[in-house]
C-alpha cells in the first residue's frame, strides 16, 4: 500500500477504529460523568480473554476521564511486581496534584504523611525500607497490609472531596493480584465507599479475576460491576475490517471480509494482525480474498512467533504436556479428569499443574472441573508446532 497501514496490531494499541464497544464505552462515559458530579458509582470490572481488547477499552475511558478533569493513573500489574508499591507511587502522584488545591492543603499534609509511612513499611526492596523519610513520621503503620491501605485510601479520599475532585485508579492484568493485595484493596474500596469518598476503580482482567474476587470477599460482588469483553459480533468485525482501510480508500470485497473473519473469529487483536499483514503485502485498492489467503501463512507465522510463543515460552515441559492433553481431549472447555486420563495421572497429581498454568493466566476454569485456555487459537497454535498431536490420541 502506498499509505501506512491504519491497523494497530500491538498490545493495547488503541485501534483508528474501535468497533463493537460503543455500548461499554457510553455506560462507562455516564459513570465518570456521574463521579465526576459527586454521586458515588460502583467500580467497573471488565473480563475476558487475551486478545478481545479490555487494555483498549481502559485506554479509551482513561481519555474520557481527561476530558472530564478526573484525577486518574493507569497501573500495570506484572506478575513479579509489587502491586501494593504500584499503588503507592499512584496514589502519591494524585495526592501531590492536589495538594496545590487551597481548600485541600490541610488535610493534605495528613494524607501525605500517612503515604509515606506506608511506603517506608510496604517498599519490598530490602536496602530501602527506610528510604521514604527523612525524619521520623508522626503516623505509624500497623504493619497489617488492609488497615494500611485502607487508611491511605481513606486520606486520600478525604483530600479529594475537599479539594472537589474524584481519584480514578485503572488497574490492568488485576489476575495477577496477591491474594492479599486484593484483599486490602477491596477493604480500601469497600471503605471510601461506606465513606461516599470519590475514588473509584477501573479493572480488567482474565475470567479467573471474578472467582478470585469473591474467594477473597464476599462482599466484592456489590461492590464492582462486572462487564464481559468478548469478541466482536459478525457486524461489529467486518466494521473494524473495512472502517479504517474506507478512509484512505481502500475497499474489501465481501469475501475478503469474511475470508478475514474466519480467520480471526471476531477477536479484535486478530482482526488487527491479520488486516495489518493483509495491507503490508497487498497494493491494490480493492483487496480480494485471494489477497487475504496470500497473506494467511505470514499471519500464523507472525502470531506463532510473538502473541503465542511468548505465553508458551512461560510454561515448564509438564506445564506443555498438560496443555497437550488439554488438545487431544478433542473438544474444549475440557475435564479435568480427561486430561488426567491422558496423561496417565490422577487427577489429584496434576491439580498443582492445573493451578500453575490459571496463576500464570494460561488457562481458566469455565465451570466445575473444566478447563479452556485463555488464549483465542492456542490449540491450533499447539498442533502447528507440534504436528504429530492428534486429537483423542497419546
Amino acid at each position: 500500500m502506498k499509505y501506512a497501514s491504519p491497523y494497530t496490531p500491538g498490545a493495547g494499541a488503541m485501534p483508528r477504529y474501535l468497533a463493537g464497544r460503543e455500548e461499554m464505552l457510553e455506560a462507562a462515559e455516564k459513570v465518570l460523568e456521574a463521579v465526576s458530579k459527586g454521586y458515588p458509582q460502583k467500580s467497573v470490572m471488565y473480563y475476558g480473554l487475551r486478545g478481545v481488547g479490555k487494555t483498549v477499552l481502559l485506554n479509551a475511558i482513561e481519555e474520557n476521564a481527561e476530558e472530564k478533569d478526573i484525577l486518574y493513573t493507569h497501573i500495570e500489574i506484572a506478575e513479579k511486581k509489587s502491586f501494593i508499591i504500584q499503588i503507592a507511587n499512584a496514589s502519591k502522584k494524585m495526592i501531590h496534584r492536589m495538594s496545590v488545591i487551597e481548600s485541600a492543603k490541610e488535610v493534605g499534609r495528613k494524607a501525605l504523611g500517612i503515604l509515606q509511612a506506608f511506603q517506608v513499611t510496604y517498599n519490598p526492596e530490602e536496602q530501602t525500607f527506610s528510604a521514604g523519610l527523612s525524619e521520623p513520621s508522626m503516623y505509624i503503620t500497623t504493619g497489617v497490609l488492609s488497615d494500611d491501605l485502607t487508611e491511605m485510601f481513606v486520606a486520600m479520599g478525604r483530600m479529594a472531596a475537599k479539594a472537589k475532585k474524584t481519584v480514578c485508579f485503572f488497574i490492568d492484568e488485576i489476575q495477577y493480584m496477591k491474594a492479599e493485595e486484593m484483599e486490602a484493596l477491596i477493604n480500601a474500596l469497600h471503605r471510601v465507599n461506606q465513606l461516599r469518598l470519590p475514588i473509584m476503580i477501573y479493572g480488567a482482567g482474565l475470567p479467573k479475576v471474578l472467582r478470585t474476587l469473591g474467594e477473597v470477599k464476599s462482599y466484592a460482588e456489590r461492590l464492582f460491576t462486572y462487564v464481559p469483553v468478548a469478541e466482536l459480533s459478525q457486524e461489529a468485525a467486518s466494521e473494524a475490517i473495512v472502517e479504517p482501510a474506507r478512509e484512505l480508500h481502500v475497499m474489501y470485497e465481501e469475501e475478503a471480509v469474511e475470508e478475514i473473519k474466519k480467520w480471526s473469529q471476531g477477536y479484535p487483536f486478530f482482526i488487527q494482525e491479520l488486516c495489518d499483514t493483509v495491507w503490508e503485502y497487498t497494493d491494490k485498492e480493492i483487496i480480494s480474498k485471494a489477497d487475504v489467503e496470500h497473506v494467511i501463512p505470514t499471519f500464523l507465522g507472525n502470531l506463532d512467533r510473538g502473541f503465542f510463543k511468548v505465553r508458551y515460552d512461560r510454561c515448564t515441559k509438564k506445564e506443555h504436556d498438560f496443555l497437550f492433553a488439554m488438545v487431544k481431549c478433542g473438544h474444549l472447555p475440557c475435564n479435568i479428569a480427561n486430561v488426567a486420563t491422558i496423561l496417565g495421572k490422577k487427577v489429584s497429581t496434576i491439580s498443582p499443574l492445573r493451578a500453575q498454568l490459571i496463576s500464570k493466566g494460561m488457562i481458566y476454569s469455565t465451570g466445575h472441573g473444566e478447563i479452556d485456555f485463555t488464549v483465542p487459537q492456542f490449540d491450533a497454535y499447539l498442533k502447528r508446532i507440534n504436528p504429530e498431536l492428534e486429537t483423542g490420541k497419546e
